[in-house]
């Protein structure tokens, strides 16, 4: 390779930056360059490493094989890169950069949104996209700095897992579901009302812990699965069924009198919030602040609230 082209991280953050943006043209404009030099470094990259990565149409870029396999190798090389340049600058780097974050989609649209503004106006020099998403996450292969999970992240020892808060879950209905004349304050009788689940963390049964420590396996034959929290919480306030909902997203509907808060005693096990992120010897700035930003907003939160 001659002295007058661009080295080999260059050329795989190009090809990144490619397919990130969606076209050769985008990534130019992004880069601050032409669209001949894009396409120049791409053909490069191609010929160092002897292989096709993209293939092109008038109106797509679609990856190959070989270039499905380069791109999340590329995305390791440079972020190993960026973490070896972090580690020289040392502790007192400012954040800045592009921070990838993957949050769940109702906690992240309501409970994060707060820290996240908060976090950004402090840090100017810090972009994050946010990317609302249930399930495990690809952090390799999708660029993922972080993901933020209620319930213990997937991952494994590849994976640090730090848990920032809890979320209490209450027991709700609409009054119309409940019968006339029949009390509810004990959990053997809300196993005759009809029921809503919310998928993965409950189905056909559901455990309550009371005050003192009691526990209580209800067994449920739920009229409504889904895997949405604002649909459960929607189809609950429309009189569907019983639901085990997170405290935060129906207080407002229990000071209305729109749902109830049902066996008041009792409530089902807190879920724990983690933030996660790949394991390696050293986490960039960005990274750091962004954890520590969403520890200290949240876990106050949690000693006030549960939730």
């Amino acid at each position: 390779m001659s002295s007058r082209t661009p080295d080999r991280l260059a050329l795989m953050e190009t090809f990144v930056r490619i397919v990130e943006a969606g076209s050769l043209s985008a990534a130019a404009a992004q880069l601050g360059t032409s669209q001949p030099t894009i396409s120049r470094r791409l053909h490069a990259l191609e010929g160092a490493l002897s292989v096709r990565l993209l293939q092109r149409t008038t109106h797509a870029i679609q990856l190959t094989a070989a270039g499905q396999r380069c791109l999340g190798r590329a995305r390791e090389v440079l972020a190993g890169w960026q973490g070896f340049e972090a580690e020289l600058r040392g502790e007192g780097e400012a954040p800045s950069g592009l921070l990838r974050v993957v949050a769940p989609h109702a906690f992240g649209q309501q409970q994060l949104v707060g820290p996240l503004v908060a976090f950004l106006r402090r840090y100017a020099g810090v972009t994050v996209e946010w990317r609302l998403h249930d399930g495990p996450v690809r952090f390799v292969e999708d660029g993922i700095d972080c993901q933020i999970s209620v319930g213990a992240p997937a991952g494994g020892d590849s994976v640090v897992a730090r848990k920032i808060s809890e979320v209490q879950r209450i027991v709700v209905a609409a009054p119309s579901v409940l019968l006339p004349g029949k009390a509810t304050a004990s959990p053997a009788a809300l196993e005759t009302l009809p029921w809503l689940a919310l998928a993965p963390y409950y189905r056909r049964a559901v455990r309550l812990v009371s005050d003192r420590g009691e526990v209580a396996s209800l067994r449920l034959r739920p009229r409504l699965v889904t895997d949405s929290l604002f649909a459960l919480r929607e189809a609950a306030r429309r009189g569907l069924g019983v639901a085990v909902m997170s405290e935060w997203i129906v207080a407002e509907d229990v000071v209305a009198g729109t749902l109830r808060h049902l066996v008041p005693r009792w409530h089902a096990e807190p879920l724990a919030v983690y933030v996660a992120y790949p394991q390696a010897r050293f986490q960039p700035a960005k990274l750091r602040a962004f954890v520590e930003a969403m520890r200290t907003a949240l876990l106050p939160t949690a000693a006030r609230t549960g939730g």
